[in-house]
């Protein structure tokens, strides 16, 4: 579940105490840096709020060789992520030098990203030049069909997972608050409510040991939450088959347990996204792994090995983590690839699939691996710029099908979890992709 937002993309509502950085792009670029959360593992958060403040300081007092310093500066932190491409882009027409600010929006656009800042005065000399691809990248693209349609469109799903021995998916809900089942015909029936009716995120099925893990997050400022428990997470164990809640366990505080996945002998690993870590529960503690190298980490990928993770950061982008010393390795971006703004990721044989919320177009994707699973070497769109596709989560395979989340509905919904004025919710729909 994504905490950092990008406007520009629609990407969303924010969900974590934050301070908003309007920094070089306006509305067109927006980091969220967390606050209220402290631990000494903190060096990336920490490493972001100076950037920024830098560019604060850079554009107040209109010094753009220092603008483009430092924007190089975060570019290369974010390990080339589209925006902070466009960023830098930026400066180079601030000081006049276009040919050099072709070359970097041309990166950007080959990372197959939008962004309005494209049709403003300032991008205008170079808006000829780059029309064909910004037309290129909103072209709709669906690989997929529809599997089911919620009829609910009160349910707000989040997160889903599969049993394969009761053959049953499983989602949490965010408005309901609650864990629902949804068999294969389509029809919902509930599993579990929220035990202190917070709007329920992660979810993880143990189909061995019979558990189904889920969290619940009071999050920050929606009002169907008591503001006194704003910044409150709790990580939830039940029993599969009876739905009975069988443990309940406090997360940091001034956190957000939004996403989780399952080490190979069942422990919970779980993400903060608006603190920055990921913790592990084991022999019942709840056990930080990480070394400060995250902003917001979101929905982790275990494959083969089971000693790596996959870590996608909603602004810093794809880590190769691992499990048991906790040293991240970054994976670069190559000025093809964007790889930020990844909500859910997901194991397929050499490929990781992902849930792209947090860039424009948001997006469905399959990045190809390398044999050494070190880097993107190709990826292929699953959908984008559809009807059917509105703010997709997360999703999971069955087998060689991938089913999702593809309009969770997120982006009806203001930062206090209230409707926007003139928007509804539409019935969720599930769509599933075959490959990739």
């Amino acid at each position: 579940m994504r905490r950092f937002v990008m406007p520009a993309s629609d990407a969303g509502l924010k969900r974590c105490s934050s301070i908003l950085f309007h920094g070089a792009l306006g509305a067109a670029l927006v980091l969220f840096a967390p606050v209220g959360f402290t631990h000494a593992h903190s060096s990336a958060v920490e490493t972001i709020q100076g950037l920024q403040q830098d560019l604060v300081r850079d554009k107040k007092e209109r010094n753009w060789t220092a603008y483009l310093r430092d924007a190089q500066q975060l570019r290369s932190f974010l390990n080339g992520s589209p925006l902070s491409t466009l960023e830098v882009a930026r400066a180079q027409l601030q000081l006049g030098n276009r040919a050099q600010a072709l070359i970097e929006t041309r990166r950007f656009l080959a990372m197959g990203q939008t962004n309005d800042l494209l049709d403003s005065t300032l991008f205008e000399p170079l808006k000829v030049l780059v029309t064909n691809q910004m037309k290129t990248n909103q072209t709709p693209i669906s690989r997929a069909t529809r599997a089911f349609q919620i009829a609910d469109p009160g349910l707000l799903p989040e997160d889903i997972d599969y049993d394969p021995t009761s053959k049953r998916f499983f989602l949490t809900s965010i408005l309901e608050t609650k864990v629902v089942i949804l068999n294969e015909t389509g029809s919902i029936r509930n599993f579990a409510e929220s035990p202190d009716r917070w709007p329920m995120l992660a979810l993880k099925i143990d189909s061995r040991r019979r558990r189904l893990w889920a969290t619940e997050v009071a999050l920050d400022g929606f009002t169907s939450v008591a503001a006194t428990d704003w910044g409150r997470s709790v990580l939830l164990e039940y029993d599969l088959d009876r739905g009975t809640l069988l443990s309940r366990h406090d997360g940091p505080a001034h956190g957000n347990l939004g996403d989780m996945v399952l080490a190979p002998n069942g422990d919970p690993i779980v993400s903060d996204g608006a603190g920055g870590g990921i913790y592990r529960w084991h022999d019942g503690q709840m056990k930080r792994i990480d070394h400060g190298d995250f902003i917001s980490p979101q929905t982790m990928a275990i494959c083969a090995d089971g000693q790596r993770a996959f870590v996608p950061d909603y602004v810093r982008g794809l880590a190769v983590f691992d499990i048991q010393t906790g040293v991240a390795q970054w994976i670069s971006m190559k000025n093809a690839y964007a790889l930020n703004g990844i909500d859910g990721l997901y194991c397929h044989e050499d490929s990781l699939v992902a849930t792209q919320n947090g860039v424009s177009p948001e997006r469905v994707v399959a990045f190809a691996l390398d044999p050494s699973t070190s880097a993107v070497v190709a990826e292929r769109v699953i959908e984008q710029t559809t009807t059917t596709l509105g703010d997709p989560t997360h999703g999971v395979f069955v087998g060689k099908t991938f089913f999702y989340i593809a309009n969770s509905g997120w982006n009806a919904l203001d930062e206090h979890g209230a409707l926007k004025p003139g928007a509804h919710l539409a019935a969720a729909l599930i769509m599933r992709m075959t490959g990739p």
